[in-house]
């Protein structure tokens, strides 16, 4: 949508007319508006009222719209409408989402509340989501719904539609149907548009695919993601150990795992915890996750400190080589984080295997020394120009292409190193590599000066 197209959506969207007709329950004006508007704009509306106005507003939505509008929500967000719509229309509307959806509202609660919920939903939609607060958020088990649609083996292409059209009001998505045995084990899967096409008496075994793919309830949501993006799946079935089904994944509900993984690496990389994700959380614990990143950055800057102590001789007597400290310093840095960037994308696009880590490595050390002859050739000709001291000018310039290499075979190196040791490589964040690349970089620059000071004018 266009940003023109945004004005005039919310042009059309008139808010104070919508607080006049809540004032005075015009129900025949508020009623057409909001069977015209999407859920997410049920939600927008919402949270522009204040007060009153939210609880007039939520009373004119029946129980399937306050269900829509909740799976358009943040977590935080639904508990803020489930608290102005009461307690009887709580489980209406709980008893009309999606299970897996409930699950994870709920699972944001306390146990109490979670229980009092529970009991006053419908028994069978009460049972579902009970078997899914027992799988991790994190994992396939967590993800899954249980509205789907599977046949047994034993349904012809005709009976198979006229099971569809009595289960497709409730079911998550009619894309798939899948087939199941006697044992509930999955052994074929057909499309809706094979279903629509075949002759109606035609087994439901000779169209189906056979070969399955599937998930285990216990892998990890990322996992189950790059498999989906893998295969274009618009759905995909949780199994047990037996093969037997227990609900599918979405496409939608992997698009929010890509989001959610995407957000926790970017808060890795940038040395602050996931949840300060959110521009606005509590400053103490947003302290408290920064604080221990912060201080062990500290010690390894420490080192920074005592080198330019060691080499203080040095820099009094050729004061100007402070000057370029920042500029060995800081492209270190960059050409560290680039790597590190490019290593940790490898790693979540499945990319990068352990059987081409020592392709990485070369590849990188090969782009370190183009870079590094590069930047170093030009830097040596602008000292040697503007201090008119080309021994100078070397110094910084072979510091430089050193520093470089090594910054860019730090920056992939550490990543393999903690993914070889089974540890999450985005804890070898920019700030940390960062740190480490001045130490070496600062060495290296004052070590070669200190050894050719005497040549320096």
């Amino acid at each position: 949508m266009t940003d023109m197209d945004e004005r005039q959506h919310e042009h059309a969207i008139d808010l104070d007319t919508i607080k006049l007709a809540l004032q005075k329950r015009e129900r025949r004006y508020l009623r057409p508006l909001i069977e015209e508007l999407q859920p997410y704009d049920l939600g927008q509306i919402f949270f522009k009222l204040k007060g009153i106005y939210r609880h007039h507003f939520l009373q004119l939505l029946n129980a399937e719209e306050i269900a829509e509008l909740l799976e358009e929500l943040e977590a935080d967000e639904q508990q803020e409408v489930l608290a102005n719509v009461g307690a009887e229309k709580t489980s209406k509307v709980l008893n009309r989402m999606s299970s897996d959806e409930v699950a994870d509202l709920m699972g944001e609660m306390d146990e109490s509340n979670v229980q009092d919920l529970l009991r006053g939903m419908e028994r069978d939609e009460a049972d579902k989501v009970r078997a899914l607060l027992h799988y991790p958020d994190d994992t396939a088990g967590g993800k899954m719904t249980l509205e789907y649609v599977s046949v047994y083996d034993y349904y012809t292409v005709e009976e198979t539609i006229l099971y569809l059209r009595r289960e497709a009001p409730t079911a998550e998505t009619v894309y798939y149907i899948y087939v199941i045995d006697a044992d509930d084990r999955v052994i074929g899967v057909v499309s809706l548009r094979e279903l629509l096409i075949a002759q109606p008496q035609t087994a439901i075994t000779d169209i189906m695919y056979e070969r399955i793919i599937s998930v285990p309830a216990d892998m990890d949501q990322e996992e189950v993601a790059k498999i989906m993006e893998r295969y274009d799946f618009l759905a995909i079935p949780v199994v047990d150990d037996e093969g037997r089904l227990l609900g599918i994944i979405t496409i939608d509900d992997v698009v929010d795992v890509l989001i959610e993984e995407a957000q926790e690496d970017i808060a890795k990389l940038s040395a602050v915890g996931q949840t300060e994700m959110d521009v606005l959380t509590n400053p103490f614990s947003s302290a408290r996750r920064r604080i221990p990143w912060l201080l062990l950055l500290l010690c390894i800057g420490m080192l920074t400190a005592n080198l330019l102590g060691f080499f203080q001789g040095t820099i009094k007597k050729v004061a100007v080589l402070a000057t370029f400290m920042p500029l060995i310093s800081g492209m270190t840095g960059n050409t560290g984080t680039q790597s590190l960037a490019l290593v940790i994308r490898g790693f979540s696009t499945g990319q990068l295997t352990r059987d081409r880590y020592f392709q990485i490595l070369r590849q990188e050390g090969i782009v370190g020394i183009i870079i590094g002859m590069v930047c170093s050739i030009f830097i040596f000709g602008l000292v040697t120009v503007l201090e008119g001291d080309w021994i100078l000018g070397l110094i910084v310039a072979g510091s430089l292409l050193i520093t470089l290499i090594l910054g860019t075979l730090g920056g992939t190196f550490i990543p393999i190193l903690l993914h070889g040791l089974n540890v999450d490589p985005t804890v070898a964040s920019g700030p940390l590599i960062t740190t480490i690349n001045d130490v070496i970089s600062l060495s290296i620059y004052f070590g070669l000066a200190t050894t050719f000071l005497h040549y320096i004018q």
